[in-house]
């Protein structure tokens, strides 16, 4: 058995499952994934942009969901066939540059990291602000629910997010991939559903969407005061960057590499291979219909209702206003029905993404040579480490800016210019490393090239929105 828990484990390949029924029973990382994105993403930006917006970015939604989803199969195509991580896989790539000398060391060689690590480095502080915000709006949720038990003294809203902290705390450190598996499954079907119901009884009441609504959220026009709401959305919603990076770490621990197998000369590689690669697939697919479906129905509502009455979240009465969506559509007594799956989705965002930063961090330790890979007990320390000091983190942002939806835009910006770099590494590592038997096939190839040229358009637009607002 291998020492490195994170890559192909010897004496563990399983056939893969040849009906669509079987591949479902495989299914799990996908739900990981959609436990960190339905969450911040659709409550917090998606239902704040239709608030502000109205129906006008209809399409634009539905491009935030789509475009993602595609890098994301291609790039678990490579890891599940190779065992490469995220990192390592980001650290194969050419333009590697000189980090430290492994351990301090100085007659050992320098350590070389590539560029993209370099750049995802960046996004840590970013990444940490958002995480506050996130943090930020489950507490604030929390604080509403023991508000409403008599029995309970009332609870700050700061108070609560502490205790929100804490509870991710004990969760991850004592939690495994099957336990956090279970968790994220029960928050995330059930609020997107109880969401997806009260979209569709919205069109009982007087804040119904008609079609004039959705023509006229399909003609492409693209508001510059909303810009940078709309690119932190598109940055959140649907398979963000972050969630691509924590798929191929919580797709290992599943053991699909594993099942496939390191042997490349076993008669039976390639077709374990592409038949865990459809397993995969179908993981992503499920993904991307529960997303859908969970961010038209926060957009609709947002929309519908927040926009027509003129409220717009923000600071510490973010969760109370969009409270609105339900109270306003299925009446007052649905108010704690909302704020209950509020806290619940947040939540399950919040332990999932601190979840998988407690697998990529030790990760990236040991890709900067701080201690060797084969150091299983030190990197046992630094994921409890991270699982500690991330939530302590967030709470003491959170305490100091109070702006979850502002938070929650910092991290999904800089998320939204890490896209097409992954779009990049994922094309090179197909036509360099992957082998060629079991490569996507060409039109495959070419859309993600499609998709690259839409995400990095999307960047520079940005970028000119930016120069417009500052110096135009």
């Amino acid at each position: 058995m291998s020492d490195d828990p994170y890559t192909i484990q010897p004496g563990r390949t399983r056939e893969p499952p040849t009906t669509l029924l079987g591949r479902l029973r495989y299914l799990g990382p996908g739900i990981i994934v959609s436990g960190s994105i339905v969450g911040s993403g659709e409550i917090l930006l998606t239902a704040g942009l239709g608030a502000a917006a109205g129906f006008t970015l209809l399409w634009f939604v539905l491009f935030s969901c789509w475009i993602k989803s595609l890098v994301q199969a291609e790039f678990a195509r490579y890891v599940v066939t190779t065992g490469d991580t995220y990192l390592r896989t980001l650290n194969r790539m050419p333009g590697r540059t000189p980090a430290r000398r492994h351990a301090g060391q100085w007659w050992c060689p320098k350590v070389e990291v590539s560029w993209p690590i370099w750049f995802g480095l960046l996004g840590f502080f970013p990444g940490l602000v958002t995480s506050g915000g996130i943090i930020g709006g489950a507490g604030q949720a929390l604080g509403l629910l023991l508000d409403a038990v008599p029995a309970i003294p009332e609870v700050d809203g700061k108070v609560a997010t502490g205790i929100a902290a804490i509870l991710v705390m004990l969760l991850l450190w004592t939690g495994r991939y099957g336990r956090i598996e279970k968790i994220l499954v029960v928050m995330v079907m059930s609020f997107s559903f109880t969401t997806i119901v009260c979209a569709a009884l919205m069109q009982t009441t007087e804040f119904q969407v008609t079609a004039d609504d959705i023509v006229a959220g399909l003609q492409f026009d693209f508001p510059l005061e909303f810009l940078f709401l709309a690119v932190g959305m598109y940055g959140a919603t649907g398979v963000a960057s972050s969630e691509i990076a924590g798929y191929t770490y919580w797709c290992i621990e599943k053991g699909y590499p594993s099942f496939v197998g390191g042997d490349r000369e076993d008669p039976r590689w390639v077709a374990r291979a592409k038949g865990w690669v459809r397993v995969v697939q179908v993981d992503v697919l499920v993904t991307l219909v529960i997303l859908t479906f969970a961010t038209l129905s926060f957009y609709f509502l947002g929309a519908g209702v927040l926009h027509s009455q003129g409220l717009v979240p923000e600071r510490d009465e973010t969760v109370a206003i969009l409270a609105n969506m339900y109270s306003l559509t299925l009446g007052d007594w649905s108010t704690y029905l909302f704020i209950f799956g509020a806290f619940f989705i947040l939540f399950s965002t919040v332990l999932s993404g601190l979840g998988a930063g407690s697998r990529s961090f030790p990760d990236l330790l040991v890709t900067f040579g701080f201690f060797p890979r084969k150091n299983l007990e030190t990197r046992l320390k630094w994921t409890r480490g991270y699982i500690i000091g991330m939530p302590i983190l967030s709470f003491l942002l959170y305490m100091l800016l109070e702006r979850p939806i502002a938070m929650v835009i910092v991290g999904a910006t800089f998320g939204a210019f890490m896209l097409p770099i992954q779009a990049v590494v994922t094309l090179y590592m197909q036509r360099k490393r992957m082998d060629p038997r079991v490569r996507p096939k060409n039109w495959v190839t070419w859309c993600i090239v499609g998709v690259f040229l839409a995400m990095a358009t999307l960047c520079a637009f940005y970028i000119y929105g930016v120069y417009l607002d500052n110096f135009g």
